[in-house]
């Protein structure tokens, strides 16, 4: 029985009140439940205004056994942006664009290094996906044949210091399996075009629904988000190495992530995304998973 809670991003208000909504009780300053364990799909940093709280709450549920905590695409990045490169720098460079990811995380540490040094070595401990014999749940994108991959490299389905930084190294097999399954896939925009993103920056990659078939479907039913001006046409791609389509009869798969707006509600009977965009006035989304075959929205519960 586990209640699967999308991105949190630093809205600790926001978590305690989904929390105290699915009937967990703070038992011993950690919330619990009788019947329930939580997991969560990953992005507890960045963004939001109460992050060190955030991280308290997920920290102590995970070591008292009341939840599972997955890596996602902020906590990688911070592990990369804190870590040295033996070649030189760091493992994430520290442009603007991602100092400014990073920037609110960074002045709630401020004076508390040791602290914030601590959640870093907590992040590498994360896996980076969860699989049990009823469901799936990872990040962004569950690819099977990077997870089957990655199953093989990692420990436990965990990055070591090590693998952390053969990851970053671009074209690398690893590089790529952690990339798509933390980030999710991307295609070019047609035609050279590129558009501004919710945080400012221009981008000219389309983030798309990656268990549709990109081969017999538009860029406007493909896109995560509607985009003024994409095109109704198949996408021309050269390399579908990292597409999956992810059948109706393949295990539920759950996953965060993709910024959604409205009213939280699955995809399909096995596909749902939780990310309902918390830190941009959206809604803090949880799967009430009760061992069905099939999901339903009415299992979801959102603030």
């Amino acid at each position: 029985m586990y209640d699967i809670i999308g991105d949190i991003h630093g809205y600790a208000d926001a978590l305690e009140d989904l929390l105290s909504k699915m009937g967990y009780n703070k038992v011993n300053g950690v919330y619990s439940h009788p019947e329930r364990k939580a997991l969560f799909l990953g992005d507890y940093i960045d963004r939001g205004p109460k992050i060190r709280e955030t991280l308290n709450i997920v920290y102590k549920m995970v070591r008292r056994n009341q939840a599972i905590a997955l890596m996602g695409n902020h906590e990688y990045n911070a592990i990369c942006f804190h870590s040295r490169d033996p070649d030189g720098g760091h493992l994430r460079s520290h442009y603007i664009k991602n100092i400014m990811q990073h920037h609110e995380t960074l002045k709630q540490f401020h004076n508390r290094q040791m602290e914030y040094n601590e959640y870093i070595q907590w992040f590498k401990t994360l896996p980076l996906f969860f699989e049990n014999e009823s469901f799936r749940a990872v990040h962004a994108c569950w690819n099977q044949s990077k997870i089957q991959f990655l199953r093989k490299k990692l420990v436990n389905d965990r990055l070591n210091d090590e693998m952390v930084i053969a990851s970053t190294r671009k074209g690398r097999n690893l590089n790529k399996a952690v990339d798509l399954i933390l980030k999710g896939v991307e295609i070019p925009l047609p035609n050279g075009n590129s558009f501004t993103d919710k945080d400012g920056t221009v981008r000219d990659m389309l983030r798309i629904k990656w268990w549709e078939n990109p081969q017999t479907t538009t860029y406007q039913n493909l896109s995560i988000h509607p985009i003024e001006g994409l095109p109704d046409t198949v996408p021309e791609l050269k390399n579908t190495n990292d597409f999956e389509v992810y059948s109706p009869v393949e295990k539920i798969v759950f996953f965060g992530h993709y910024w959604l707006l409205g009213k939280p509600c699955i995809f399909t009977s096995n596909i749902c995304c939780l990310d309902y965009s918390i830190a941009k006035k959206g809604h803090l989304a949880a799967y009430r998973y009760r061992g069905e075959s099939e999901l339903t929205n009415d299992h979801i519960v959102y603030v």
